[in-house]
């Protein structure tokens, strides 16, 4: 596995010294805890917020993409929604913005995404995949949790890392906050890549990225958040890229099995699907995680092929939402 030049880490630590900087324009609460780690809090105690969730979605991102808050039609309903785009889709959603590390320590369980994981390389065959790696003296990790992380947790962070406490810079945000369910929905292109690569496609022949997703109402119970957030992408959601391959035939073939609606489990809202398989996320179809719509331009044939849905309808059952 080779380096690159890219470090996802240093460019999203910028992003967080303005976040830092600007923490009560943000909404956010900065502290350095005992062993010299910095804390950000972006929902839990702390207000947070749309703008909050927005420049988190750049620093899942790596610093090498966008994220701009913004209102979209879905069909009858207008909602406020993110949309991101990246020129370095792999690094910035495979190699950055995945929620690929689950920090487990004593009863503490969180899952981390962002910069960080391409130090520790969490998962390592997703980034043999991508032939990336980072090497910076910073570390950045985004944590989907409602509790701050105990200092045994910043330690071992820290250490597969492989950089100072007093270098390491964790963003807490819960999923039943906005700043939360924003950057949730801001996850649209990396569950395309995500589920393209599960598929068996190459991600390194994705070229460039974008899309876009509603943001997901707050619910106060973290099940149902995470089943609305989860919504927002898999009725909702769009997701394009461009790419570069050789056979039209095949690409096709796959984006039939790519959306959402091609998934076994497909057709209710997420907390229901979730309650029928008795709360076991093993025994919810994997293909289900995918954004609605996947629109893809082979540059090598200049073709453009959509696959996919909305369902506006089952996003409104998920939110509850009335029409007064």
């Amino acid at each position: 596995m080779r380096s690159q030049k890219l470090s996802v880490n240093r460019a999203a630590h910028s992003l967080v010294q303005r976040l830092c900087d600007r923490a009560d324009e943000f909404g956010v609460i900065v502290k350095e805890v005992e062993s010299g780690a910095t804390l950000i809090d972006a929902g839990i105690n702390a207000k947070g917020g749309f703008t909050a969730g927005q420049i988190i979605t750049e620093i899942c991102l790596g610093g090498f993409g966008k994220a701009e808050i913004l209102s979209e039609t879905y069909g009858d309903l207008e909602f406020p929604s993110i949309f991101v785009y990246s020129d370095f889709p792999v690094i910035s959603t495979l190699g950055s913005q995945f929620a690929g590390w689950q920090i487990k320590v004593g009863k503490y369980v969180a899952m981390g995404s962002g910069p960080a994981r391409a130090l520790s390389l969490k998962p390592k065959e997703l980034y043999e995949k991508i032939n990336y790696k980072d090497s910076a003296d910073v570390s950045v990790l985004v944590l989907e949790t409602s509790k701050e992380p105990p200092e045994e947790a910043l330690t071992k962070i820290s250490g597969e890392c492989g950089v100072d406490s007093s270098n390491l810079f964790l963003v807490l945000v819960p999923t039943s906050s906005v700043a939360g369910s924003t950057q949730i929905s801001g996850r649209i292109v990396e569950t395309g890549l995500h589920k393209l690569t599960e598929l068996g496609f190459d991600p390194k022949l994705v070229t460039h990225g974008c899309g876009y997703a509603p943001i997901a109402p707050v619910h106060p119970k973290l099940a149902h958040a995470m089943g609305r957030t989860n919504d927002a992408i898999i009725y909702a959601g769009t997701a394009y890229y461009t790419v570069s391959y050789d056979n039209d035939e095949e690409l096709k073939k796959l984006l039939d099995r790519a959306p959402a609606s091609a998934s076994k489990s497909y057709g209710k809202p997420f907390m229901e699907i979730f309650k029928e398989a008795n709360y076991d996320f093993y025994k919810i179809d994997p293909g289900l995680f995918a954004p609605a719509v996947f629109v893809v331009n082979n540059s090598k044939t200049g073709k453009t092929f959509r696959a996919g849905k909305i369902d506006i309808e089952v996003f409104k059952r998920s939110i509850k939402f009335q029409m007064l």
